[in-house]
């Protein structure tokens, strides 16, 4: 295999560009070649030892994240909440939730950040409230047909028997999306929509005050300094009229479909909920600096999630199905092909991810037999593991990421090689799905475990309680005994570590002219590999195949593992090269 600077050019007939969509001053957006950290504020890092991660402990890491080399953070909600989903469960958006710290400390951890280079994006959760949100309880008090209750979706049973559910919709946390409530006058009454957990009642997006709350919302954020929001299940505020039965229409997560084969909906990815991201984007756009958004919406094809991304309306939104890609050259290439082609047709770069909060960590899923895209912690169940081999792919997937056109997010602890807990007991696990399910999917908890920072048993420096943790309560799901090998301590100082990995591809993405927004170009490669270039000067070499190739042309910037005798890239191993510019 041998790929010149000669070759690169040669390769235009493959080029996937991207639509322009430079800054007035004719510099390209700085959202559009971004690399953002994830900030799981509750599994960060712990500043007063009550073992639940908070502001103060990110503010005391904030150097640690600026290092990384990455952009921005993006913190997971931090507002006021009952906790009922892990803080997606919001009591007052224009606060903080005081086991996180004070509104005064959320002011001094965004003018931090900035003063580090590091711009802030929080979370914002328009779905739905929680049920201990003022205008919720006012509901409950007001009773049917009151002003209060057309914020959310109130609704009397079924007309032929007012003891079932107005629809036959079901929620993504298990059982019905839909709670009768008690009136005020002590009978069984209305019932109330939640696609999620009946703590979280979904609000009305066609009432005014609905609409003019949330605006609020990201004005009070933003006036204090806050770059953006990713914005949660952005493709799920808008139903159908009449909230008619499911009717047989599933909802996929992936559907072999074309854009004129799509029927709508009556709840995910519906076309009104584009005005409301048109009038959002105003928002933002009449500040100074205009701020950004990221949307987080599981949809049925890029087509669909390019949307999202048209001029506007929302600036990136997560790109799933490269997340959801088996570790195969064929799957990656067409999932690659396809995003870049959708986002180049309306103008807008794709913004990359391996794992977050809700999925299991990537180090696991690639540890498994690759025939199947992967998810879940109950994706993975059952399934024969190889840890040893799953890191290895970690790696190589990490430079894939970073040298794609576009932006991409990191998720806390993957710079660290953090594989899923899968073996939490089962009397610690807090996510809902594991209730709502009847103990059958253990849900999401096994990504949320705290990072481990230092020192050889838990809290392994996650709690700074007297400096060394000692008095600290237990870190809020425990930390497997052996995460030792895992801490920022073990890892600073070995330059073959996967942190020493990051560190070096940030830093040379962020110097390489040919890094971040622009474009590709395919190179021919075996079968099982990927190769492309990206102009001025660079190539990415990925193998995914079992058997070593012989090293392309070009110098060595960076390698995801060592190379073998002869200067072959084994599988499971990607390169960035350097070529010489004539």
């Amino acid at each position: 295999m041998t790929i010149s600077a000669q070759s690169a050019q040669s390769a235009q007939a493959a080029t996937l560009t991207q639509a322009a969509d430079p800054a007035p001053s004719g510099v390209s957006p700085w959202w559009r070649s971004a690399v953002i950290y994830q900030v799981y504020i509750r599994s960060f890092a712990d500043g007063d030892g009550d073992g639940l991660g908070d502001i103060a402990g990110l503010r005391a890491k904030l150097g640690y994240i600026a290092g990384l080399g990455v952009d921005a953070i993006w913190i997971n909600p931090w507002y006021p909440s009952p906790m009922a989903d892990a803080g997606y469960d919001v009591s007052d958006y224009r606060d903080v939730e005081p086991r996180f710290g004070t509104l005064q400390d959320a002011e001094a951890l965004i003018r931090e950040a900035h003063d580090l280079g590091l711009r802030v994006l929080l979370d914002i959760v328009p779905n739905h409230t929680s049920d201990q949100h003022p205008w919720f309880q006012a509901a409950l008090a007001a009773g049917p047909g009151s002003r209060e209750r057309d914020r959310y979706l109130f609704r009397a049973g079924r007309a032929d028997d007012p003891a079932l559910p107005p629809n036959d919709w079901l929620s993504v946390f298990g059982g019905p999306a839909w709670t009768q409530v008690t009136e005020p006058d002590g009978r069984l009454g209305e019932w109330y929509l939640h696609l999620f957990a009946p703590e979280q009642p979904d609000v009305n997006w066609n009432d005014p005050d609905v609409q003019a709350d949330f605006e609020a919302t990201l004005r009070f954020w933003f006036d204090r300094g806050v770059d953006g929001f990713r914005i949660d299940v952005a493709n799920s505020l808008v139903k159908e009229a009449g909230l008619p039965d499911l009717g047989g229409r599933g909802y996929p997560e992936r559907a072999e479909m074309v854009a004129e084969d799509w029927v709508e909906h009556p709840h995910w990815d519906r076309s009104e909920v584009h005005e409301i991201y048109r009038t959002w984007r105003r928002v933002a756009d009449a500040y100074p600096e205009p701020r950004v958004f990221v949307a987080e919406a599981w949809v049925d094809s890029p087509e669909r999630l390019a949307r999202y991304v048209r001029n506007g309306e929302l600036h990136t939104a997560f790109n799933f199905d490269f997340l959801r890609a088996p570790w195969d050259a064929r799957a990656l290439r067409a999932t690659i092909d396809t995003t870049l082609a959708e986002h180049a047709a309306v103008g807008a770069p794709p913004t990359w991810v391996l794992s977050n909060h809700d999925v299991a960590r990537h180090v696991s899923r690639y540890a498994r037999p690759q025939t199947a895209p992967l998810r879940s912690l109950d994706d993975l169940i059952g399934l024969p593991a190889d840890l040893e081999t799953g890191a290895r792919r970690a790696r190589a997937a990490a430079l894939l990421m970073l040298a794609l056109p576009g932006g991409a997010y990191i998720y806390q602890g993957e710079e660290l090689g953090l594989p899923e807990v899968e073996d939490l007991p089962a009397e610690v696990l807090a996510d809902p799905t594991w209730e709502r399910s009847g103990h059958t999917q253990r849900g999401r908890d096994g990504c949320r475990v705290p990072i481990p920072w230092e020192g050889d048993a838990p809290p392994f420096g996650f709690s700074m309680k007297g400096g060394d943790g000692a008095g600290a309560a237990p870190t809020w799901l425990p930390q497997p005994a052996d995460w030792g090998r895992y801490t920022v301590q073990a890892l600073d100082g070995d330059p073959e570590s996967v942190l020493a990995l990051y560190r070096a591809a940030l830093r040379l993405r962020r110097d390489h002219p040919a890094l971040g927004d622009g474009t590709l170009h395919w190179l021919p490669a075996p079968d099982g590999v990927l190769a492309f270039a990206r102009d001025p000067g660079f190539v990415c070499v990925v193998n995914l195949s079992d058997n070593p190739i012989p090293l392309p042309d070009g110098t060595v910037m960076l390698a995801s593992g060592p190379l073998t005798e002869g200067q072959r890239l084994p599988g499971d191993t990607a390169i960035w090269l350097g070529l010489a510019q004539g």
